[in-house]
Formats: C-alpha cells, structure tokens, sequence
C-alpha cells in the first residue's frame, strides 16, 4: 500500500519561524497613526501590544527563534500530518495528486492555536495579567482561550454576534478553557453600545468586534490585545505550518505546482504557501492561490489603501486590499472570512503577482465541502471549503489537460461545531449572495479622507 500520510517525529519540528519580510521584493509600507499620518513607532503600538511582539511585528530578520516553551506547547498536537487525498483523486479522475496539510488535528480544532500559544507566552513573559480579543466564527477565540488556560491570563473575547448565534459550541469551549465569552456588538463598551443605538438588530463584525477588544484592553489594567490575523507577528507564527509542508514534500520527492488557502484576514494562507511564496521569489515554479468568498471579495474587487483594522477607526492605518472599514458583511456561514481587510504582508505579494486571488460563491464551496466528506472522510470548517473548491477546479483542469500537476492545500480547520451550515445546506436553505458595485461604493466612501499608499 502507498503512503496515506506523512508524519514528522517531535524531533523533526522545526526550531525557528519564517519571516517573509527579510525576502519581499517590495519593502513593507509602512502603517500610518492616523492623528499624525507619519509611520507607526513602536511607542504608538505599546498600549495595545507588549513590546516583545512589536519587536516581531517590524523585524526583517529572515529566521526567528521559537523559545523552548512555546515549543513544549507546539509538541501537544504538533508536527500535524500530510495526508494525500486518494479518494479524492479518484472520484474527481484527475491525474492530480493533492496533497493537504491537516491542521484541525490541534485541541481547538484549527490551525489558530500557533499563533495564539506565541502571544500568550509573550504576553505572559512581559508580565500581562489578562488579554482581550475578537473572533468572528470562534476558531479563533477556542485557540486563544486554550492558549491563555495554558499559560495561566485571563481573556476576554467579543464573539461576532451572528457567529455567537450560530456556533453556541464554540462559546462553550472557550468557557471550558475559562476565558469570558460575549456577543458583539456588545453593551460592555462605548463602541458596542453606539452600533447597537444606530442598529439594535447589527449581526456584527470582525470590525467592530476589534474595536470593542481594543477600547476593552486600553482601558483595563494590566491587559493587552491579542489579534488572531492580519497582522506580520501571527504569519510569523503560523509560518511552521509550510516549513513543515517543504519537509513533508520533500520526504515523498514531491514539490507542489499549486499552493491553495482560504483568506479572511490571512493566517493560515500565509502560514502554509509563505516559505514556498520565497522559492517563488527566488525562481521555483509554482502558483499560490489564495481563496475569498464573492459576498466578502476583499482581494478580487477592494481597493489598495491605508484603511483602519476596525470599524472604531481605533487601530493605526494599514497598507491593504479593503472594502472600508466600516463593511458590514452579509451573514454567510464562513464566519472566518467575513473580513473587510487583508494581511498587509499578503496584499503587497498580490500586488507583486506571486499571490494569485480567486474569490467563490458559498454553495459551491459547501458543495466542495460535501465532496471532500464523502471521499476523504473529514468534514471541513467553511472556511477551509473555499479552499476545496479552487483545489477540485485546479485538479478538473488538470484531468482536462492531461497533465499530472501536484496541488497542496491547507485543511485550516474541521468543521464538527460548523454542522449548522452544512444542514442549512443540505436542506436548501442557504443562497449565494455576490457584493454590489453600490454597495461596495458606499463602504468605499471611509477611505476618501485617507491617505493613500504608493502603488507602482
């Protein structure tokens, strides 16, 4: 029998994380602080962040060294396994072999808690008693409160409120890890409290979920924020997802022609295709794909610009493909691609055209997502769908062209708590919905007053 999966020894992990800066073909610009419209120092970012992390936030060293207790903590579910998708492979009739990388294999179900034990560790060394944070579909927020239980904080997370409707199990894992869970917008701050007078029935967002997080760790003693995506520091962390792919691949002698990952804010993209992002620059072949939903294209169809993180305008400016930071995104089932920003870092490769963006409409991707169940077993976050569905296009093609590709792709999370959504689609309840050129006009209005990056 052929080899179903790949696994590393403990041994094998790897000891330091990848930090694309050090190889981008374009320099970062850099975020602006919005009083002033100068760059951010780090002084601007300390009543957010500890220090320790901003340092990793602006370095342009290519390796950084993972402490031996963020490891120790890694080493619970890590190294994940590679598996090639056979069954897959032979319902699609494609000479495709693909390949994933499973990382709903941690305690909390995704690939989040990579990045969620180095903040909490970090956050613990610098002496933070307490952290708080956002999370649209609670993947996110089940990592963080597993990584705060670890290492002994307190956390405090604002759910997005349709997702804290939806997905009731994920609040109760995030209690039964002790964190303090609450629907957002919320009445527990000025920014939840204004939305909720304006709109009473807001079904919320990673936007204002972020606000509410930041107002909550500004004005709290002893307590930082701690953001899940977006941001250099987490693809940073989540970069020993792909340093463990290359190993992988390279035990079977393969090498992928096609990289694929859902993007909402960006971390498990950057986390698996960043260290072959590098080989790219450096003249390997391959194409990287990065996968949005159509009703939140913030790639596909937004706009470069400095925009705020959050709908509160609390956050400096960032250099990034938006849809306006005050985007309210319709209630779709991928809660964790329901982001008006993207990853300054992955925003600049897109528009140096190593990222290829492709953007999806929600019943294919369940449709993908039930494909994948009755083949390989495994039922996928929604998120993770998005990425299914470029992967079954990518080997169709190759079975139309006869050519015996090799495509890799990220299985960022299982979708066992997500189960609502598949039954609204079984049922056919659950409809496509593409975003508006006017609407998209009317979210875009935030940024005229902006100042806006150097494009070439």
């Amino acid at each position: 029998m052929e080899a179903k999966k790949v696994i590393l020894s403990e041994k094998e992990i790897p000891r330091q994380w990848y930090n694309i800066q050090a190889d981008m073909p374009t320099p970062m610009q850099p975020p602006l602080h919005p009083a002033t419209g100068k760059p951010v120092g780090p002084d601007d970012l300390a009543p957010i962040f500890p220090m320790n992390l901003i340092e990793q936030e602006v370095s342009t060293e290519r390796w950084i060294d993972i402490p031996g207790e963020v490891l120790e903590k890694l080493l619970i579910w890590r190294p994940t396994p590679l598996h090639r998708a056979y069954n897959l492979e032979k319902f699609l009739k494609t000479p495709a072999r693909i390949y994933y990388k499973n990382e709903s294999v941690s305690p909390a179900g995704s690939h989040k808690p990579n990045t969620a034990i180095a903040q909490a560790y970090y956050n613990k060394v610098a002496g933070i008693k307490r952290l708080t944070t956002e999370t649209g579909a609670g993947q996110w927020g089940c990592a963080l409160s597993l990584a705060c239980c670890l290492f002994g904080l307190e956390l405090k997370v604002y759910m997005v409120k349709i997702s804290y409707e939806q997905k009731p199990y994920r609040q109760l894992m995030m209690k039964t890890w002790g964190a303090n869970c609450v629907a957002s917008p919320s009445r527990e701050t000025d920014v939840g409290r204004n939305v909720l007078s304006q709109d009473p029935d807001c079904p919320g967002s990673l936007g204002i979920a972020i606000s509410e997080a930041i107002e909550d760790a500004v004005t709290s003693g002893h307590t930082k924020y701690s953001l899940g995506s977006v941001l250099n520091h987490v693809m940073l962390h989540q970069s020993i997802i792909g340093l463990e792919a290359q190993k992988q691949m390279e035990m079977l002698g393969e090498y992928p022609d096609v990289v694929i990952g859902c993007v909402g804010g960006g971390s498990n993209f950057a986390g698996l295709s960043f260290p072959f992002v590098r080989d790219k620059i450096y003249g390997k072949d391959v194409e990287i794909v990065a996968v949005e939903p159509v009703a939140c294209p913030t790639m596909t169809k937004g706009p470069f610009a400095y925009d705020f993180g959050d709908t509160a305008a609390k956050t400096p400016l960032l250099p990034m493909f938006t849809l306006g930071h005050s985007f309210i995104p319709k209630s779709i089932h991928a809660g964790g691609l329901r982001y008006h920003g993207m990853s300054p870092l992955i925003s600049q490769l897109v528009l140096d055209n190593l990222i290829q963006p492709r953007a999806y409409n929600q019943l294919q991707t369940y449709g993908a997502g039930i494909t994948f169940a009755r083949t390989e077993s495994l039922i996928c976050a929604p998120e993770t769908n998005h990425a299914i569905a470029a992967v079954i296009e990518e080997a169709e093609k190759a079975r139309e062209e006869g050519r015996s590709k090799v495509i890799l792709f990220n299985l960022s999370g299982h979708g066992l708590l997500d189960l609502t959504g598949y039954d609204a689609y079984l049922k056919g309840e659950l409809s496509d919905y593409s975003l508006s050129e006017e609407e998209m006009k009317e979210s875009l209005k935030v940024l005229d007053s902006l100042p806006q990056p150097m494009l070439k």
